[in-house]
């Protein structure tokens, strides 16, 4: 009996048994992890986006030695100039002209008096002359005696349609997106996020939690006084004309204390007013961030510093390098600077 042909078709049986054995032993090994996706895709390699992520690896890998628990993983951003345009006027103080015209009608008075005569004939620069007590008593104008309810629905009305007359997009739509992928990262990495600002507190909650993704109550801000009122079955907190708190330079720190209780770990500005702000979070045992947004652009954006009357740089651009900041050139750090129009 010729046993070749036998032997030959056993081997064969052998060697397709393998292959399948092995190809299945293949399919259920563990895939070589993929590389890591980009987590800020729209800021250029460099060192400032190179610190944010070493940062954020180091204080959320366990085992690290500057490993920070979630629950004090905590990171503050200024909003005016920080997460979105502020210049060559705080979109807070359009929101509060445009105010002071339509509430013009039930205060004919105004059109004799100062600051209100000057909003009013349209001559902003006359009427930002007067300094931060003329603002301060347009603002409280503004957006006194409504409910909270009633003011964040009428900000949100005018946000989402008010247009930029540079840019000729609403509001709302320009804010940086390197800040919100800054914002996205920490978040997916453990943190809370919050916003501290000196601008109104019931004007940015009307918006922060659908434009950055931060819910009201991680917005700290300028407070109104608020009164409490019932009427017939309605009971409302109504925004009286007198300001409780300043959330501005010092006031920062102290408004954290009194919203979130503990010491930042990472801090974002870009003005002088932003500095108690990242004193107070850096100097904080461990590992910590601080970083300021400097605005370098012109052709994207503006370009301003020290001398600016909004969104002044100037004793922040000699104290960086010592406490240890880093500055973000939005003109060579950021690959775009405000959020694609959805």
């Amino acid at each position: 009996m010729n046993l070749r042909p036998l032997h030959a078709l056993l081997t064969r049986r052998r060697w397709l048994a393998a292959v399948v054995l092995s190809t299945a032993l293949a399919a259920c090994a563990p895939m070589p992890p993929a590389p890591a996706a980009d987590p800020l895709p729209s800021w250029h390699a460099g060192p400032a986006k190179q610190r944010i992520i070493d940062f954020v690896r180091a204080v959320s890998t366990e085992g690290s030695k500057d490993y920070v628990a979630p629950a004090e993983r905590i990171a503050v951003f200024d909003n005016d100039g920080t997460l979105w345009l502020e210049y060559p006027m705080y979109i807070q103080l359009v929101f509060v002209f445009d105010r002071i015209k339509a509430l013009a009608p039930q205060h004919p008075e105004w059109k004799d008096k100062e600051p209100f005569k000057a909003v009013l004939e349209g001559d902003l620069r006359r009427a930002m002359a007067g300094g931060e007590r003329a603002l301060l008593e347009l603002l409280l104008a503004a957006q006194s005696g409504q409910s909270i309810e009633a003011f964040d629905a009428t900000v949100r009305r005018w946000i989402g349609q008010a247009k930029d007359p540079r840019f000729q997009r609403p509001y709302e739509t320009l804010s940086y997106q390197p800040m919100h992928e800054v914002l996205w990262y920490l978040r997916a990495s453990g943190f809370r996020t919050f916003i501290v600002s000196g601008g109104s507190q019931e004007f940015m909650r009307a918006f922060a939690e659908r434009v950055y993704g931060v819910p009201p109550e991680r917005v700290i801000g300028t407070r109104q006084k608020l009164l409490f009122e019932v009427r017939g079955r309605n009971a409302e907190l109504v925004m009286q004309p007198q300001i409780e708190h300043v959330n501005d330079k010092a006031g920062k720190p102290v408004g954290i204390e009194t919203v979130i209780g503990r010491r930042p770990i990472a801090a974002f500005g870009n003005s002088d007013g932003d500095i108690p702000m990242l004193q107070f979070t850096t100097s904080g045992p461990g590992l910590r961030l601080g970083m300021l947004v400097h605005h370098d652009d012109a052709q994207r954006e503006y370009a301003y510093d020290r001398s600016s009357g909004i969104g002044r740089l100037n004793e922040g651009l000699d104290l960086y390098k010592s406490w240890g900041w880093t500055l973000i050139s939005m003109k060579n750090d950021w690959k775009t600077i405000f959020d694609p129009v959805k």
